[in-house]
């Protein structure tokens, strides 16, 4: 099990802000972000049917078009249908992501992740991507933040259709790995304690960044890197705030995580680095970490990341944060 292999290298590109997420994007900021990402040598890029309804998925399709298949890893999501129905999307029930997607497209969204379901949405998503196959396929969302009390009764749906479905493929060839794509360590833990069906990997987002990462370490990370499954880290940045940007969870930032940035920000002054570099090369530091997927929406924040990749940072940086009580004694840390 494990996706290592199979990834092109530790920084991928999260597509989600091609969504239109938070704000409507010209379509052609969104394909010169693309263009940057390839540009920058980016291989692996991560999208989702729920991103502006398939907006993000027509947008990395297009793209991607004229780029030879086989020099680039795609990874998308099951767990939502697109239609051909109209809705508002402004008026969604998102659970505590409300808002989030309101400029994207207007088609509407059920959340089904049933064995037929998966199936007609990997079928859905590799035509708006343009491409034969997908590499790597997560389940979406089946956690709290987007369910409420109803969230295990999804996750048991799920683990009868949508994660039988994805074995049986992985199995059979037709994709090269599964697993979850959640913002909660939960239902992760509930998967990695389960017998079969057994996923390759987990993107997790949000849950292993300097700003959160304690639930993680205490027993997620250890156990998946026990059983030998790789944990890719999404947003990085916990959703902007980390990057120069006014988001936490996805909502405006709380005055506590603006004030505990702004620690971070001072500490990164003083040591003469970007916070960027901090963000990314902490996520990575975890043996079970195999990607980060930033996101993006402008052709310059690329730059930033493949140089935040890069950047030298300092053991007396690391060492400050931890006499600061900013990350946790336990969390492993870079060596350069």
């Amino acid at each position: 099990m494990g996706i290592k292999s199979l990834l092109p290298g530790p920084l991928g590109f999260g597509t989600a802000p091609l969504g239109n997420m938070f704000r409507a994007i010209p379509e052609e900021e969104a394909a010169a972000t693309v263009e940057a990402a390839w540009n920058q040598g980016i291989r692996y890029y991560d999208t989702a049917p729920f991103y502006g309804a398939g907006l993000s998925e027509l947008r990395l399709g297009e793209a991607l078009a004229g780029r030879p298949r086989d020099e680039y890893v795609l990874s998308t999501k099951v767990g939502r249908v697109i239609f051909d129905e109209l809705e508002d999307p402004a008026a969604r029930e998102l659970g505590e992501k409300g808002g989030l997607f309101e400029h994207g497209r207007p088609n509407k969204m059920v959340d089904d992740y049933t064995a037929d379901a998966t199936l007609r949405s990997i079928e859905d998503s590799l035509k708006r991507l343009r491409t034969d196959r997908l590499d790597i396929v997560w389940v979406h969302d089946i956690a709290q933040d987007f369910h409420g009390d109803e969230w295990l009764a999804r996750y048991e749906t799920a683990r009868t259709g949508a994660f039988r479905v994805l074995q049986r493929l992985r199995d059979e060839g037709v994709i090269k790995g599964w697993g979850l794509g959640v913002n909660r360590v939960e239902p992760i833990e509930l998967t990695l304690d389960l017998d079969e069906p057994k996923p390759d990997a987990f993107l997790l987002a949000g849950r292993y960044t300097l700003l959160d990462h304690d639930r993680a370490l205490q027993r997620l990370l250890p156990a998946a890197a026990a059983q030998g499954v790789d944990m890719v880290v999404g947003g990085p940045y916990s959703s902007g705030v980390l990057a120069g940007g006014r988001h936490f969870e996805y909502q405006e930032a709380p005055q506590s995580i603006i004030d505990k940035v702004e620690r971070i920000k001072a500490l990164a002054a003083q040591h003469g680095i970007s916070i960027k570099a901090a963000a990314l090369q902490f996520a990575l530091a975890h043996p079970a970490t195999a990607a980060v997927v930033p996101g993006a929406t402008r052709p310059s924040r690329i730059a930033e990341d493949v140089a935040a990749l890069h950047e030298t940072v300092p053991a007396a940086f690391w060492s400050a944060l931890r006499e600061e009580k900013l990350i946790s004694a336990d969390a492993p840390l870079p060596t350069n």
